[in-house]
């Protein structure tokens, strides 16, 4: 409309021109004159006249040539005209498609988004929203072939379909894959705040404790996890470890597992007694004499001095010397007479081992003081008191095992 208007305005222009050119030629008596000529031919008229046509002449071609121009550019037009309804439809669609799955309608959901995700200006959030559907319908191979048709519109580089792909999996317990993914995710970002939540979900899934140790790191550097969610977490792993290296019984392996934990880990109690027993285990008790005794002298811990008791030196007599120290900070301690007798009765040295199970009996009794005591006394030829003793610790036992069986029954 606007350019018929210019065009109507030009028109008006030219005519009152040419009207004043004719009104002047009038008053001047002479029309003009106009010869043209080609060839044999020749035309002649009044300079009005040519004036005239010549201008009729450019307005017909100008719209010839605006007619031949709208005739080219149609085809085009009509092109984009059909994508833009097919695009005004996608984006209908994709909004459909997510109130259906919000709803619980997968597998409209599913359809609507496949149908339009081509002519879509988001065809990513199509496939991976279709992909969602797919797995929630329990269709996990066309979840498959969404997302791979999802990686297709996107860069190697971009995450976002391989984070809804490693989510997906976790979803179903494929934990396994969903850890390929992670893994190229994490070689991509390596502090990506998503990736390393998934992994520690997956690695702790599966008890890959080698794998889990590798990202602790990461996840208290990037602030994944709270700070007592993450020593928890340590903790966890690292005892995991040790557990795992002790089933092997071998010395050097148990040595590098222990060597890879932190050393604000190795002195806490519970790692720590993993470490030991698993020593004296593979029968490397010399090899943490000194280590077990630092860690008494760190923190007093039950575990950690019955695990003392069962190290082997070789020189009983000198490991009874070393514990009967202890006596100085802890003269009323049960289990230390305890285990004072059984080092004395192991270095032979009778009395001792007698004088430390009685004195351990009066502070607290317990079955294995008093088949210590029973043996101290075989060993001195007293039989019938002996019996006694190993009688009292098979009553002992036996009242523990009625007390356990009824707390389980209760």
């Amino acid at each position: 409309m606007k350019k018929f208007s210019h065009f109507l305005v030009i028109l008006l222009v030219v005519s009152i021109l040419l009207y004043l050119l004719h009104n002047r030629l009038l008053e001047q008596d002479d029309p003009g004159y106009v010869l043209l000529g080609l060839g044999h031919w020749s035309l002649e008229t009044s300079l009005t006249v040519f004036s005239v046509v010549q201008v009729l002449g450019f307005l017909l071609l100008y719209n010839i040539f605006r007619l031949l121009g709208v005739l080219i550019r149609l085809p085009g037009r009509y092109s984009k005209h059909k994508h833009n309804i097919k695009f005004n439809r996608s984006q209908q669609a994709l909004i459909a498609g997510l109130f259906d799955a919000a709803d619980g309608n997968w597998e409209r959901a599913e359809n609507i988004l496949i149908k339009h995700a081509a002519n879509s200006g988001a065809p990513l959030l199509h496939y991976l929203t279709a992909a969602r559907a797919a797995q929630s319908r329990g269709a996990l191979d066309k979840r498959d072939e969404y997302l791979q048709k999802a990686a297709e519109q996107t860069s190697d580089t971009n995450l976002t379909v391989g984070l809804t792909q490693a989510e997906l999996h976790l979803s179903e317990q494929q934990f396994e894959e969903a850890l390929i993914t992670l893994s190229k995710l994490h070689s991509i970002n390596p502090s990506h705040a998503r990736v390393l939540k998934m992994m520690h979900q997956a690695y702790q899934h599966i008890g890959d404790w080698e794998g889990l140790s590798k990202i602790l790191p990461s996840l208290q550097k990037n602030k994944i996890l709270m700070e007592g969610e993450v020593k928890l977490l340590e903790t966890q792993t690292f005892s995991r470890l040790l557990k795992q290296a002790a089933e092997q019984r071998d010395v050097q392996v148990i040595q590098e597992s222990w060597n890879n934990v932190p050393d604000h880990i190795k002195t806490l109690s519970g790692i720590a007694n993993i470490y030991f027993a698993a020593m004296i285990n593979a029968g490397a008790s010399a090899e943490i004499e000194l280590a077990i005794t630092n860690q008494l002298g760190r923190h007093w811990d039950d575990t950690t001095l019955m695990l003392y008791a069962n190290i082997d030196i070789g020189d009983p007599a000198k490991q009874l010397q070393e514990a009967e120290k202890w006596l100085a900070v802890y003269p009323n301690d049960a289990l230390l007479q305890r285990i004072l007798g059984k080092l004395a009765l192991k270095a032979q040295q009778i009395e001792k081992a007698e004088q430390y199970l009685l004195k351990s009996l009066h502070l607290e009794s317990s079955v294995e003081a008093y088949q210590l005591l029973g043996e101290v006394l075989f060993n001195k030829g007293d039989k019938d008191q002996a019996c006694a003793y190993f009688i009292q610790a098979l009553e002992m036992t036996s009242a523990e095992m009625l007390n356990r069986a009824e707390s389980i029954s209760e």
